[in-house]
């Protein structure tokens, strides 16, 4: 009975907790259901999170999980130890190009009887190239230079001649004094005359075209070289690079329909922000297929660029892999961004592509857009009406986007071709404005990496990674890598305010304890740099050229000018 009353007593009792339960573990549930509601949205700019386990402990039986986020921020890409607009002791070097009291006047040397004409190879800047080096070589030659003849034949399949691009008053005008310049050849005898044709090797030098040209000239009187582009050599007497200096940077004026279309869209970018950045993406599936990279398309990817690459026969199979681990591949669009981001260039930068196609379509491009939503180029700046003179002409479309980028506050290179070659070279003349070109084999390891980082250690690994890639002032030793790339005979230092003090060492004062290298790291930035070039040139892809003085092959016409701006 007393058995039954405390069994009784007991279910009372949990009877009366029953609503005191539920409605504890109602206002719970009312509680969370507000926290999902009221919460911020995952952010934007988050791209990945990872989970790494990182041992604290001295006994393994006891370790304790750390998260670690990869999270790009939304306004700026971190911490600025710099100003992301400008290099270094720009303001102490300019562009110096005038003749020396040595060099003659082109009416004292020229030959009446030498007539040197050119047909020039390859893409608008493949061209420049050509043209300039044209120059140079009618003056080694003490010959008159028939206007260069522009690749009409190639992959391209561009109608336009030199009148449609340049303007040949001026250019004829302002080297008057140190080559003579005619449009056409004269007439020989009432005749059409018509040249010798012959090529000369590559970087051939000022005795090559002595021993090699010049007989044939002086028999002849008229020769014309053909598929000329790099058959000059980057290595000539001062006076000789001084002349390269000044067709590249003065004489060679585009045409005023061309400036005109051109300074409108650097309007336009300019009325929308203060500083933009100018970016040659280089993404294209032939740029691709070429390079033998694989970027975890699938079997789709294989078999699209496959296709491409069989176009070459000479080509080898290429070890995807080893290609990207060695630096020999285009970044993708979205680790162009999260480079530039860790740069310290926030997504309320204005960003200009210059690109052709991109593999991929706007997939590709989407991570790009994301990290700059501030993303145009000609075709979103300017009405189809606007560009239909230029449109059915690659090399004046190139023209326009040459413009844009070479007055961009930073030029980005993914690809080291001629355009993004001729814009470094260009804008270290005109006072050292930044250009950036990936440091391809060291960021590789890096963006495999980076779901295992914080974005601040991501960062700062990039900006370590690219000092020596930047475009900064003596960035590259003189006479290092491609002249027109790295045209040292033609910048000149002046010396700082303070007692006549050399630039780098003013720089170093100036600078924030940390901010920059040590002498050491500076030589190792330097040979970083170098490699990079030794290993284009290692496998014939520097200036879409190869080091000797043998021709490319025949049987892949298009293969070299496809792949050259």
């Amino acid at each position: 009975m007393a058995f039954q009353r405390r069994r009784y007593n007991y279910y009372n009792r949990l009877r009366r907790l029953l609503p005191l339960i539920c409605g504890f573990s109602g206002a719970l549930l009312i509680l969370f259901a507000l926290l999902s509601v009221f919460s911020p949205p995952p952010d934007d700019s988050d791209r990945r999170i990872s989970k790494q386990q990182i041992n604290y402990g001295v006994n393994d039986e006891k370790k304790h999980v750390a998260v670690v986020v990869f999270r790009v921020p939304i306004f700026t890409g971190g911490r600025l130890d710099r100003d992301i607009w400008r290099s270094w002791n720009a303001q102490l070097f300019y562009g110096c190009c005038n003749a020396s009291t040595k060099f003659p006047n082109a009416k004292a040397i020229t030959r009446s009887d030498r007539y040197l004409a050119i047909a020039t190879s390859g893409g608008l800047n493949q061209q420049r190239t050509g043209i300039v080096d044209a120059v140079v070589a009618a003056r080694i030659l003490n010959a008159t230079l028939v206007i260069p003849k522009l690749d009409q034949k190639s992959y391209w399949k561009d109608a336009s001649d030199f009148s449609h691009i340049f303007q040949v008053d001026w250019f004829i005008s302002f080297l008057s004094k140190d080559v003579k310049i005619i449009e056409q050849l004269p007439p020989k005898r009432g005749r059409t005359w018509s040249p010798s044709r012959m090529r000369v090797p590559r970087k051939c030098n000022e005795k090559c075209y002595i021993n090699r040209v010049l007989p044939v000239l002086q028999k002849r009187h008229a020769v014309q070289l053909n598929k000329f582009d790099y058959r000059l050599s980057n290595k000539l007497r001062d006076d000789l690079q001084k002349l390269r200096c000044r067709v590249n940077y003065h004489a060679l004026k585009f045409t005023d329909p061309i400036l005109k279309m051109g300074n409108e869209l650097v309007r336009r970018m300019r009325s929308r922000s203060k500083h933009y950045i100018a970016l040659h993406l280089r993404f294209e599936p032939d740029m691709l297929a070429f390079s033998g990279c694989y970027y975890g398309g699938g079997d789709k990817e294989k078999k699209e660029l496959g296709s491409i690459r069989r176009r070459w026969k000479t080509l080898h199979v290429n070890n995807p892999e080893k290609q990207r681990r060695q630096g020999r591949c285009p970044l993708t669009p979205e680790e162009v961004g999260l480079m530039l981001r860790a740069l310290g260039y926030g997504s309320d930068v204005h960003i200009y592509v210059a690109s052709g196609e991109v593999y991929g379509g706007e997939e590709s491009l989407a991570p790009l857009k994301a990290l700059f939503p501030h993303f145009y180029s000609k075709d979103t700046i300017a009405t189809k009406e606007e560009l239909e003179p230029f449109s059915s002409y690659s090399s004046r479309m190139a023209a326009l986007d040459f413009l844009v980028c070479d007055e961009s506050d930073v030029f980005v290179t993914n690809n080291n071709g001629n355009m993004a070659r001729i814009l470094a070279g260009r804008r270290r003349y005109f006072g050292h404005k930044p250009t950036i070109r990936p440091n391809a084999k060291k960021l590789y390891k890096l963006f495999l990496s980076k779901e295992n980082t914080t974005w601040e250690e991501f960062a700062s690994r990039v900006r370590t990674f690219q000092k020596g890639f930047m475009g900064e002032p003596k960035e590259v030793r003189a006479g290092r890598g491609e002249f027109h790339e790295n045209p040292s005979t033609c910048i000149c230092e002046a010396k700082a305010k303070e007692g006549g003090m050399d630039s780098r060492k003013l720089g170093k004062k100036n600078k924030k304890e940390g901010d920059e290298p040590k002498e050491d790291e500076d030589a190792e930035w330097s040979s970083d740099y170098e490699e990079d070039q030794t290993d284009l040139h290692d496998r014939g892809l520097y200036n879409g050229t190869r080091l000797d003085y043998e021709d490319m092959s025949s049987d892949e016409p298009e293969l070299e000018e496809m792949l050259s701006d």
